[in-house]
């Protein structure tokens, strides 16, 4: 006779059993990847605390980016956006508007001339000294102004003087009264910058209306060469070497600040690539490139550059034709700049240079065109050096050695 158990299950329990126990299984992997990628968004705001402690080991070393060091725990707490607030906060107040106002002729007014405003850039309070502010801001913001204004971060307006300018390099120095300044910007360092690494840019864009906006994005490249065409003849006159970032740059923000995420000055926004098909280039002058240009216009009120007194041209400019017909050059010569004109009196001609010679080495460094000589004369030398001259006069090589001048 057998026995039959009441509990054990029939057939059919089973089948119910699989059908529930596959869906749980499958529901509860699903709900584990939902909550990992729901957390994230919920840490960021603030619905979930994130304050991660490490627990020690035995051994009572806690294991961190640098290798093991001793301790017992380590929390690791990180916010960014309240770290980049509390950076605005402080530097907001030495970034100011910079007004450049212009002298023309009012018809309707019988007074005479009106002074109008011609533009609006940004600038940064570097300095208070003695009861003065100093302002650096880009030359081209107060180019032709007869007067200028500043804008502080509360929206008093100071008159202020131009110190100097300087082309070149597209920066400007103005001083103003300081009482009413309370905040001056930390000067930090370029050298060390690393691509990636947070940026910050801070000015006016499109004009006052918008002072003191904020725009947040990276270091994108470092020492870029960026051609200027000062004179408007299509041609290269100086290579400005800048910073890249994304952070959002627009007309008026020209003169504000780049800083990091410390809070130090680290650039002064310069220009953009204004194109339909790019997005998000825009240029900053290295601090490191700018402090000793800051320091000659504050002090001298303009750069001290050594010149040599020739209007040259790269060979580039001049029809291969000429290059055997007119100068006379070897076939080995692939390169230089060609003497147009000499001024009377100047080291050039003190040094015995002669109008169609051809410069192709300066100290034995080669030149091949206007921004090479610009180059080598404004990083590499002083009014007063001497400096020997490599060239070529009717297919003959000669060598010369001049005193530079100073540029006036």
């Amino acid at each position: 006779m057998g026995y039959y158990d009441d509990h054990s299950p029939t057939r059919q329990q089973k089948q119910q059993r699989r059908r529930w126990v596959m869906p749980t299984i499958v529901g509860g992997i699903l709900g584990a990847v939902l909550v990992l990628l729901a957390l994230p968004a919920l840490v960021q705001t603030d619905l979930l605390p994130y304050d991660m402690t490490i627990p020690e080991d035995e051994s009572g070393l806690v294991e961190d980016d640098q290798g093991l060091t001793g301790g017992t725990t380590k929390n690791v707490k990180l916010d960014v956006n309240t770290q980049i607030t509390d950076v605005v906060d402080k530097v907001t107040p030495s970034v100011v508007g910079v007004v450049n106002l212009q002298t023309r002729q009012d018809f309707w007014q019988q007074e005479g001339d009106s002074a109008q405003q011609a533009g609006v850039g940004s600038g940064v309070i570097y300095k208070k000294e003695d009861g003065t502010a100093y302002v650096v801001t880009n030359n081209h913001v107060i180019e032709g102004a007869s007067e200028i204004e500043v804008v502080l971060s509360d929206e008093t307006r100071v008159k202020a003087q131009l110190i100097g300018g300087d082309l070149f390099t597209d920066l400007a120095v103005l001083k103003m009264p300081a009482d009413q300044v309370e905040q001056v910007a930390e000067l930090g360092t370029s050298e060390n910058l690393k691509v990636g690494e947070p940026a910050i840019a801070i000015g006016n864009p499109l004009g006052l209306s918008f002072a003191g906006s904020v725009t947040q994005g990276i270091i994108s490249g470092k020492e870029r060469a960026i051609p200027q065409d000062f004179n408007g003849d299509g041609m290269e006159d100086w290579q400005a070497e800048v910073i890249q970032t994304d952070a959002a740059i627009n007309p008026g923000n020209s003169g504000g600040a780049l800083i990091n995420i410390d809070g130090q000055l680290i650039g002064i926004n310069s220009m953009k690539i204004a194109q339909s098909s790019v997005e998000g280039i825009g240029f900053a002058i290295p601090i490191d490139s700018a402090k000793p240009i800051i320091d000659e216009l504050e002090q001298y009120g303009q750069v001290n550059r050594p010149y040599i007194g020739i209007e040259a041209y790269g060979l580039n400019e001049v029809p291969t034709s000429e290059w055997d017909n007119t100068l006379n050059l070897p076939d080995d010569v692939d390169g230089g700049l060609y003497i147009r004109s000499i001024r009377q009196m100047s080291p050039a001609a003190k040094a015995g240079l002669e109008p169609l010679d051809v410069i192709t080495a300066l100290d034995g460094e080669p030149v091949r065109d206007i921004i090479d000589l610009r180059k080598y004369l404004y990083n590499e030398k002083d009014p007063g050096d001497e400096m020997e001259i490599t060239y070529y006069r009717d297919g003959e090589k000669a060598t010369t050695t001049l005193k530079l001048g100073s540029q006036e």
